[in-house]
C-alpha cells in the first residue's frame, strides 16, 4: 500500500492543492451557492446545501444530476445464516450510494457489520465482538455462513472474463473456528477456494476492513469518543491514511540498511588480509621466469617428438599401400568374369521368374476351378441317379399300361364277336351310334396328346421367363453399379476442376467449407487443440512418380483428420455432420499431439536403393508424421517403382529387415508370399498435372456413358424377348384351356351315347361292365404314365444341364492343365544351374584373391589406426604439424636430460603448478571480495539517496494530508456554526482537537473533553468525514454514529453525510442506526433496510460482550 501511495504522490499533491483552493473559495463565497462540479478519485469538493437538498428532495432530481455510481468494490448484497445469535438475516440488497440499516437494539445491525468484516478477511478482534471466530457460530449449530456479493464492472473490474459483473464471497465458519472461503462468479460457478485470491481482490478494490475510516464499529466509535489521549487520535489519523504502514516499511528498510553496512565493514577487514596474501603469492609467481624458459624448451621438444613418431609410422605404411594397389588392379579380371556370368545368371533368373510366375498363375487357376469341378460332377451324378429312378418308374408304368391295353383289346375282341353275332338282329341306328362313339374316342385321344404337348410348351415358356427375369435383375444391378461409378467419376471431375483454384477441392467439394468451420470453431475456443487434416493435404512428394503408390498405401488416411483428445473428436464429428449429411465422412483419428517426430530408427527399413514411404514424403507437421506412423507404419513400407524389382526384393531369399510390404509405381501391393494388383490407375490427390487428370476423367466418363448406352440396348433386347415369351405363354395357356374344354364336351357326348340302352344278350352285359372298369383303370394308368414321363423329361433336362456345366468346367480345367505342361518342360530345360556353377567358380577365385587383399588392408588399417592415434596425440600436444628432421631416439634423450634439470630446480623452489594455482586463487578471492564490497557500498549509497527522497515525500504527503484534514474539519464544523482547531505534532506524534461550539466568537475554543456528549459526537463525525475526504475506499460503513447526539446535531450530521454521499456517487455508504430515518427524502439513491425486532424469548446472547446486538 505504501508503494501505491508513493506512486500516486504527484497526482495526490496536484489534486489536494486544487481542492484546497476550491474549499477556501467556497468558504469565502458561501452565500453565492456556486459549487464546482468537478469530481476526483480521492476526494470531492462539497456541494452547497441548496444543491444537496435539491438532489435528495425527490426522485426527479436524478434526471438533472449525474447518475454515476460505483463500478467496482461496492456491496450489492449480504446474507447471514447461524451467525452470532441470528438463524437467518438477509439477503439484504444494498444500493449503489446511500444505505441505512435501521432497527432496534438486538435486531442484527452490528451482526451485519461484523459479518462484513469477517467475510472480507478481517480478524475476530478487529470486530470487537469476540476473540475467536468460533464465537460467531450460533449456539447449538455446527457452522455459520456469510455470503457477500461485490460489484465488478467497468474497466477496473477484477478478472471480468472469469468472475463477470459480480463476485460472490461465501464464508463458512465451523464450530471449531475454521474459516473456509468460496469465490464464485455472477452465475454461482465456483472459481477459487483460496484466501490469496480474496486478498488479491481486496487489494485490487482497495478494500480495507481493518481501517476505521472504511468501517467504524460501535466499540471503535465509543473508544474514539471517550479517548482523552492526543496520541490515540494521532494513531487513528495515521492508520486511517495508512501513513503508519508507510512508516513501518521505511523503518524496516533502514534496519536492513544498517545490517548491510555492518556486513560491508566485516568485508573490509577481510579484504586487507586477502590483499596481503595476494602480494606474497605474486612475488613467488614472478620468480618462475627462468623455469618457464626451460619448460617452454621442453614443450617444443615434446612437440617434435610427437610428430617424429608420426613420420616413422608413415614410412612403414608406404610399401604396404603400394602392394595393395597392385593387387587391386589384378582383381579386375576376376570381376569381369564374375560380371559376365552374373549377367547370364540374371538373364536365366529373369526367364525362370517369368516361368514361375506363369506356372503359379496356372496353378492358382487350377486350384480355383478344382472345387467347382468336384461340385458340378457330384451335382450331375445326383441328377443322373434321379433320372434313372424316374425312367425305371416310367418303364413300370408303361408295362402296366401295355398289359391293361392288351387285356382291353382281347375283351373288345370278344365283345365285337358277340356283337357281330347279335348285329344281324340290331337296327341300322345302333351301327351308326357305334361308329360315332369310335370317332369321338379317336378325337379324345388326339386332344389328350395335344394337351400333353401344350403342357410341355408351357413349362418351357415358364423356365425361359424365369431365366429372363433373373438376367434382367442381374443387369439392373450392374446398371446401378455403373451409374454409381459414373456419379463418383463426376464428383471426382468436379473436384478436379475446382482444384484449379483450390487444391483442397480434390478431397471433396465440402472440404473447404469444413476447414473454414474448423478454423471458426478454433477461434471461438471450442477445441483444446485445432484438429489437423486432411492428412493428404499436409504431405508433399519428393518423387512425383510415386504419387499413385503413396495413395494406394494410405487409402482412406489421405482424407482423414487427427484430433488431440476425444472431446475435440466429438466437436469435429458435430461439425462434420453439418457438411457431410449424406455419404461417408472422413476418418477421425484420436492421438495426443507431440511436437517431435517419433524416433523410428530401431524399427524402420534402411535400404540403399529404395526409399520408405516416410522417406519419400516431405511432412512439415510432426503430428501428421506420427499419425501415419501409428496408423500405417510408413517407416516399414518400401516404394519400388518397377514390379519386377519389387518381386525380387520382397520375394527373394533375403528380404529387407523390418520390411512388411512394398508398393510399385502402378500401385500394386507386394508381400513376401503374395502379390495384389491395384484397381486404381491414376493418383487422385497427389498428381502433378491437373489438366491431364481432368482429361483422363472426362475420357473415362465418356467411355462409361458409351458402355451404359450399349448396356441399356442389351437390357431392352432382353426385355423384348421376355415380353414375347410372355405372349407365347398366354397363347399356350389359351390353347390348353380350349383343348380341355373340347375334351369335356366330347367325353360328355361319349358318355351319353354309351348310356343308350339297346337290346343285348345276357352274356354281353358282364363283358361290357368289365370293359368299362378296365377302361377306367387304363385312364388312371395313362395319367400316371404321363406324369412319370413329364418327370423323366424334367430330370433328363436337369441332368443334361448339370452334365453340360460339368463338362465345360472339366474342359476348362484340362485346358489350364495343358497350359502348365510346356511351362514345366521349359523349367526343366532351364540353364540356370549351369550359369550358377560357372559363376560360383569365378566367385571363389575372386573371393580368395579378395581375402588376401583384405588381409593386407587389415594390416594397413591397423597401421593406419596407429597412425591416426599418433596424429591425434600429436595434435593434442601440438595442433600444427612440424617438419622434424631428427629421429625420435635423439629427441627422447634430450627430453630426459631437460626434465632432470627442471625437476632439480623445482625441488629448490617448489612445484610450478602449485605456485601458479595458489597465485590465481589468491588473486580471484581478492577481486571477488573487492567487487562485493564495492557493490554493497554503491547499493548503500543509492539506498540512502532513495530513502532520503522518500522521507521527504513522506513528510510532504503527511503535511498535505494534515492540511486537507484541517480544512475539511473546519468546513464540517462550520455547518453548525462551530469553530475548531486541529494541531498536528508529527514529532511527538500527537493530535489535539479544539472546538468552539458557540456562535461566532462568543465562546472560547476548548478541548473536546469539555464538550457535551452530542457536541462531542458531532465533532467526531466531522473528524471522520474529514478523514473520508482524504482517503479512498469503495464503501464506508458507520455503526450508530449518532448514539450520543441530540436531534439537532443528528440532523446536521445526517445532512453533512448525505451531502458527502451526493458528491461521491461512485462510493457506497452504509449507516447503521437505531433511528427510524422516516424524515429522509424519497430518492432512488437512498435505500433504507429495516430489520425486524429481535426475539426477546432468548434471555442472553452466547457472547462475552457487554453491548448486546
Amino acid at each position: 500500500m505504501s508503494i501505491r501511495l508513493d506512486q500516486r504522490r504527484s497526482d495526490v499533491k496536484a489534486r489536494e492543492e486544487q481542492e484546497g483552493l476550491l474549499e477556501m473559495s467556497k468558504r469565502k463565497s458561501s452565500n453565492s451557492g456556486q459549487t464546482p462540479d468537478k469530481r476526483t478519485r480521492l476526494s470531492q469538493p462539497e456541494p452547497t446545501e441548496e444543491d444537496e437538498k435539491g438532489y435528495f428532495s425527490s426522485g426527479d432530481g436524478l434526471s438533472t444530476s449525474q447518475s454515476v455510481t460505483g463500478e467496482v468494490g461496492i456491496i450489492e448484497s449480504i446474507s447471514l445464516r447461524n451467525f452470532m445469535c441470528h438463524s437467518m438475516l438477509g439477503p439484504f440488497a444494498f444500493g449503489p450510494n446511500v444505505n441505512f440499516v435501521v432497527g432496534n437494539n438486538g435486531s442484527g445491525k452490528s451482526a451485519v457489520l461484523t459479518a462484513l468484516i469477517v467475510a472480507l478477511g478481517g480478524k475476530a478482534h478487529t470486530t470487537n465482538r469476540g476473540s475467536s471466530l468460533k464465537g460467531f457460530v450460533k449456539e447449538g449449530e455446527s457452522s455459520a455462513d456469510v455470503s457477500i456479493t461485490l460489484r465488478n464492472r467497468g474497466r477496473d473490474a477484477y478478472k471480468p472474463e472469469v468472475f463477470g459483473q459480480s463476485i460472490i464471497v461465501d464464508l463458512r465458519i465451523s464450530s471449531e473456528g475454521m474459516r473456509t472461503y468460496k469465490l464464485r462468479n455472477k452465475t454461482g460457478h465456483l472459481v477459487s477456494s483460496k484466501k490469496e485470491e480474496l486478498i488479491s481482490i481486496l487489494d485490487h478494490f482497495n478494500i480495507q476492513v481493518d481501517n476505521p475510516v472504511s468501517i467504524l464499529t460501535q466499540e471503535m466509535s465509543k473508544h474514539f469518543l471517550h479517548s482523552k489521549g492526543e496520541g490515540d487520535k494521532y494513531k487513528f489519523f495515521m492508520k486511517a491514511t495508512q501513513l503508519d504502514q508507510m512508516k513501518e516499511d521505511y523503518t524496516y528498510i533502514m534496519k536492513t540498511k544498517t545490517m548491510t553496512q555492518n556486513t560491508v565493514e566485516k568485508h573490509r577487514e577481510t579484504l586487507q588480509e586477502l590483499k596481503r596474501k595476494y602480494r606474497e603469492k605474486e612475488e613467488r609467481y614472478k620468480s618462475l621466469a627462468s623455469l618457464d624458459e626451460m619448460q617452454q624448451k621442453l614443450d617444443e621438444l615434446k612437440n617434435q617428438m610427437a610428430w617424429a613418431l608420426v613420420a616413422e609410422v608413415e614410412q612403414e605404411m608406404k610399401p604396404m599401400t603400394e602392394r595393395i594397389t597392385a593387387e587391386e588392379k589384378a582383381t579386375v579380371k576376376f570381376d569381369q568374369k564374375v560380371e559376365e556370368w552374373e549377367g547370364k545368371v540374371q538373364e536365366a533368373n529373369g526367364i525362370l521368374g517369368q516361368l514361375q510366375d506363369q506356372l503359379e498363375g496356372v496353378t492358382q487357376r487350377m486350384q480355383q476351378l478344382q472345387p467347382q469341378c468336384v461340385e458340378l460332377k457330384s451335382r450331375a451324378q445326383a441328377r443322373n441317379r434321379d433320372l434313372k429312378a424316374a425312367e425305371a418308374g416310367l418303364h413300370r408304368k408303361k408295362t402296366n399300361l401295355r398289359d391293361l391295353e392288351k387285356d382291353k383289346d382281347q375283351l373288345n375282341k370278344r365283345i365285337r364277336e358277340l356283337k357281330h353275332s347279335i348285329s344281324q338282329t340290331n337296327s341300322a341306328d345302333t351301327h351308326a351310334r357305334v361308329e360315332k362313339m369310335n370317332h369321338i374316342q379317336a378325337e379324345l385321344e388326339q386332344l389328350h396328346f395335344q394337351d400333353s404337348t401344350l403342357a410341355q410348351q408351357i413349362d418351357q415358356f415358364q423356365q425361359a421367363g424365369a431365366a429372363a427375369k433373373d438376367r434382367l435383375g442381374k443387369m439392373s444391378r450392374e446398371k446401378q453399379d455403373l451409374l454409381r461409378a459414373m456419379e463418383s467419376k463426376q464428383r471426382d471431375l468436379a473436384a478436379m476442376e475446382s482444384s484449379r483454384d483450390n487444391q483442397l477441392c480434390r478431397f471433396g467439394q465440402h472440404m473447404p467449407a469444413l476447414l473454414k468451420a474448423i478454423d471458426e470453431a478454433h477461434r471461438r475456443g471450442q477445441f483444446r487443440k485445432k484438429p489437423v487434416g486432411p492428412l493428404g493435404f499436409c504431405i508433399r512428394l519428393r518423387d512425383p512418380e510415386l504419387g499413385l503408390a503413396v495413395e494406394c498405401c494410405l487409402k482412406a488416411l489421405m482424407s482423414a483428420f487427427c484430433c488431440d483428445n476425444h472431446a475435440d473428436e466429438r466437436e469435429l464429428q458435430r461439425i462434420m455432420s453439418r457438411h457431410f449429411q449424406q455419404g461417408r465422412r472422413p476418418l477421425i483419428i484420436v492421438s495426443t499431439f507431440i511436437n517431435t517426430v517419433y524416433d523410428v530408427r530401431g524399427r524402420a527399413v534402411n535400404h540403399q536403393e529404395y526409399p520408405t514411404v516416410l522417406q519419400a514424403l516431405e511432412i512439415e507437421n510432426p503430428v501428421v508424421a506420427n499419425c501415419l506412423i501409428d496408423m500405417r507404419g510408413i517407416e516399414t513400407i518400401l516404394l519400388i517403382k518397377n514390379a519386377k524389382d519389387a518381386r525380387r526384393v520382397m520375394q527373394g531369399v533375403e528380404r529387407p529387415y523390418n520390411c512388411r510390404e512394398a508398393f510399385t509405381r502402378e500401385g500394386d501391393q507386394v508381400f513376401s508370399n503374395r502379390y495384389y494388383s491395384s484397381e486404381q490407375s491414376r493418383a487422385q490427390y497427389l498428381s502433378r498435372d491437373v489438366e491431364e487428370d481432368i482429361r483422363h476423367l472426362q475420357s473415362a466418363l465418356h467411355a462409361q456413358r458409351t458402355h451404359l448406352d450399349r448396356f441399356q440396348q442389351d437390357m431392352q433386347q432382353v426385355t423384348d424377348n421376355e415380353r414375347q415369351n410372355q405372349t407365347l405363354l398366354r397363347r399356350a395357356y389359351e390353347d390348353s384351356k380350349k383343348a380341355q374344354e373340347c375334351c369335356r364336351k366330347l367325353q360328355a357326348e361319349l358318355t351319353e351315347l354309351q348310356n343308350v340302352e339297346e337290346p343285348q344278350s345276357e352274356d354281353l352285359k358282364p363283358l361290357e361292365e368289365e370293359l368299362e372298369e378296365l377302361s377306367s383303370r387304363i385312364s388312371v394308368c395313362r395319367e400316371e404314365f404321363e406324369a412319370a414321363r413329364n418327370q423323366v423329361l424334367t430330370h433328363k433336362r436337369e441332368y443334361e444341364e448339370a452334365e453340360q456345366l460339368s463338362q465345360q468346367q472339366r474342359e476348362a480345367f484340362n485346358s489350364i492343365a495343358e497350359e502348365a505342361e510346356p511351362i514345366k518342360e521349359q523349367l526343366s530345360n532351364s540353364d540356370q544351374e549351369l550359369a550358377r556353377s560357372h559363376k560360383k567358380h569365378y566367385e571363389e577365385k575372386r573371393k580368395a584373391h579378395v581375402v588376401m587383399i583384405e588381409a593386407l588392408k587389415k594390416t594397413l588399417n591397423e597401421k593406419d589406426q596407429v597412425l591416426q592415434a599418433s596424429i591425434a596425440k600429436a595434435s593434442e600436444i601440438c595442433p600444427e604439424r612440424l617438419d622434424v628432421r631428427r629421429t625420435a631416439k635423439s629427441l627422447d634423450s634430450e627430453i630426459s636430460r631437460l626434465k632432470h634439470k627442471i625437476n632439480t630446480q623445482q625441488d629448490q623452489q617448489g612445484h610450478r603448478d602449485t605456485i601458479v594455482r595458489q597465485f590465481h586463487e589468491a588473486k580471484e578471492n581478492f577481486n571477488n571480495i573487492a567487487r562485493q564490497v564495492k557493490g554493497l557500498e554503491a547499493f548503500i549509497c543509492q539506498l540512502t539517496e532513495i530513502m532520503n527522497t522518500r522521507h521527504d515525500i513522506y513528510a510532504e504527503l503527511r503535511m498535505y494530508l494534515s492540511v486537507r484534514c484541517k480544512i475539511y474539519f473546519n468546513s464540517m464544523l462550520s455547518q453548525r456554526g462551530y469553530m475548531g482547531k486541529m494541531t498536528f505534532d508529527h514529532k511527538n506524534e500527537t493530535l489535539s482537537i479544539s472546538v468552539q461550539p458557540g456562535e461566532g466568537g462568543k465562546a472560547a475554543v476548548s478541548d473536546m473533553r469539555s464538550l457535551s456528549g452530542g457536541e462531542r459526537s458531532f465533532s467526531t463525525v466531522c473528524f471522520v468525514l474529514s478523514l473520508w475526504a482524504i482517503t479512498d475506499a469503495p464503501f464506508r460503513a458507520l455503526d450508530e454514529f449518532d448514539v450520543y447526539m441530540d436531534m439537532v446535531n443528528r440532523r446536521i450530521s445526517m445532512d453533512m453525510m448525505l451531502k458527502i454521499a451526493a458528491s461521491q456517487r461512485f462510493r457506497q455508504f452504509v449507516f447503521l442506526t437505531p433511528q427510524s430515518m422516516s424524515s429522509l427524502p424519497v430518492n432512488s439513491l437512498i435505500r433504507i433496510l429495516r430489520l425486524n425486532d429481535p426475539d426477546r424469548s432468548q434471555s442472553a446472547l452466547p457472547f462475552g460482550q457487554r453491548n448486546p446486538e
